[in-house]
Parts: C-alpha cells; structure tokens; sequence
C-alpha cells in the first residue's frame, strides 16, 4: 500500500475512533435517538436527490437503513447516554465482527476455523474484564446496549453482503432515508415531547458540530474512502487496520474527557484486540509463513 494511502486509511480509523466521544459531546443536549435521526437525515438529504439508486431490491434498502440506523447507532448512542464511556464503548463495539462470523455461518453454512474460536475466547476475556472496572466508566447498561449494537451491525454487514452491490456510497445514501422518521417516532414514544423540547432550547454549537462530524467525515467521507481502498488493495491489506478503531477511539476518550486508562482497560484493549487480530487473520498469517518457509 503507498504511504499517502496508508495514512489516509489511519485517519480514517482515527476518525471513526474518535466519533464516539464526538457522539457522547453531542449527547449532552440531544436525545439519543433524535441525534441519530439528524445524523442519518442529513446523510440521506440532500444526496439523495442527486445520486441514482443502486441497482438493489427495495428490501435491502429498507431492512438495511432499519438495522444500521436504528440497530447500531440508535442503541449506542443509547447506551452512551448511560454513562458508558466513548472508550469503552468502541471497544465492545468491535464485537460485530465476531457476531458477523457467527451469524455469517448459519446464513451462509459457513464454519468457524480453529484460530476464530480462539479469537472469540480471547475477546471474551477481553470482555468479561471489562465488567471489574470500577472507575465509573462502564455501565451495566450501557455494556448490553452496546453489544446489542453490535450484534445490530453484524445483521446489516449480511443485509449487505446479501444485496451483493458496488455502489456503495449510493446504497449508504439511499439506505439512511428509512432511519430517519422510525427514530424520531421512537423517541417520542419514550420520551414524549422533552426531547423534542430540550432540542429547542439546548441545542448549542458543540451538538451542531457533533451531528456535523458524524455525518460528513465519519459516515459519508469515512466509508466513501474505506471502500475505495478496499477496491484498490486486497481486504487482507485494508481490513487488519481497522483494529485500531477501538485504540483511537479510547485516546480520544482521554483527550476528551480525560477518562482515565487504568491496567485493566489495557488489558481489555490488548485482549479483544489481540482476539480479533487471531480470529480474522491468524489463519491467513500461518498460511502465508507456510508457504513462505516452505
């Protein structure tokens, strides 16, 4: 990979790291609903009315927007709301992709290898370590939702793979229109009229810069450029980068709000980390240093 596209790959990963503390900054005077609603209203708007539809069934649109925008990002803008922090949070995140092997399987009769169910005992002691933080950081809550979330995501990486396209910016543009009016009415069913009231009255030039940052660098630029590397370079090459998601994603909590990284989190980090890393590529390395020394 040439360097300029390396560094343009970490900052990607630097960005979507730092999204989740950019989201709890948001969450301080918008619901977490009504902030995802903005965010994928103005994903959809006003590139919708001039970007053609992809060539997918209505049905993965839909379930698509549904599961991505509501699914993922409504439960964890949620379980932020809790108190989990932005750190913590990216991290338990980063289990959708042990969920997408799982739910990759039985879908597609796909068998979990030796080093992805190593991979996954490892995350999961990665996880169950996260539970004996005790600086106030991690909720219980906020945990479920999370990994709710991640479970949400893994659904929509099958809808996706499912509706088998190539255009992707388009399907990310026309999907987000179904996000919209589903988390508006939920959050006032939850809440009636005080979020809708609170985003009136509170909203400040920080939450503006939230929605901001999270529709265009984050969503819209971030997976524009992610899927033109994955175009121009093997996954093998691209996809292993995104393991630093959770890393940028903790230093921006403790630039941000100065979260405090005790030994456990690094351990949690290391674990799940190091888990993803041996269940995604393990038997790609191997092979390769097999064949190289053979």
């Amino acid at each position: 990979m040439k360097l300029t596209h390396l560094l343009l790959a970490v900052m990607i990963t630097a960005i979507w790291g730092v999204n989740f503390s950019v989201i709890k900054l948001g969450l301080q005077a918008v619901d977490p609903f009504i902030l995802a609603a903005i965010r994928f209203t103005l994903c959809a708007l006003p590139a919708l009315f001039f970007i053609k539809k992809p060539d997918v069934p209505w049905r993965y649109l839909i379930s698509y927007g549904l599961v991505f925008g509501i699914g993922l990002w409504g439960l964890v803008n949620l379980g932020i709301k809790t108190g989990l922090s932005a750190g913590i949070a990216s991290l338990l995140l980063q289990f959708s992709a042990f969920f997408t092997l799982l739910l990759g399987g039985w879908v597609f009769k796909e068998r979990l290898n030796r080093y992805q169910i190593a991979g996954c005992a490892l995350a999961c002691a990665g996880l169950l370590s996260i539970f004996f933080i005790t600086d106030g950081s991690v909720t219980f809550s906020g945990m479920l939702l999370v990994l709710a979330g991640a479970v949400a995501w893994s659904i929509a990486n099958i809808i996706n793979k499912k509706a088998g396209t190539r255009q992707v910016f388009a399907f990310l543009v026309w999907s987000s229109a179904f996000a919209p009016i589903p988390l508006f009415l939920l959050d006032g069913l939850v809440n009636g009229s005080a979020g809708y009231h609170a985003l009136f009255t509170q909203l400040d030039v920080k939450a503006v810069l939230s929605i901001l940052f999270q529709v265009y660098p984050n969503t819209l630029l971030g997976y524009w450029v992610w899927n033109w590397l994955l175009k121009h370079y093997p996954v093998s090459t691209v996809a292993p980068l995104s393991l630093l998601v959770p890393v940028f994603g903790i230093l921006g909590s403790v630039a941000i709000f100065g979260e405090m990284v005790s030994p456990q989190k690094i351990a949690a980090l290391l674990l799940i980390v190091a888990g993803l890393a041996v269940g995604l590529y393990g038997q790609r390395v191997v092979r390769y240093f097999g064949v190289q020394t053979g």
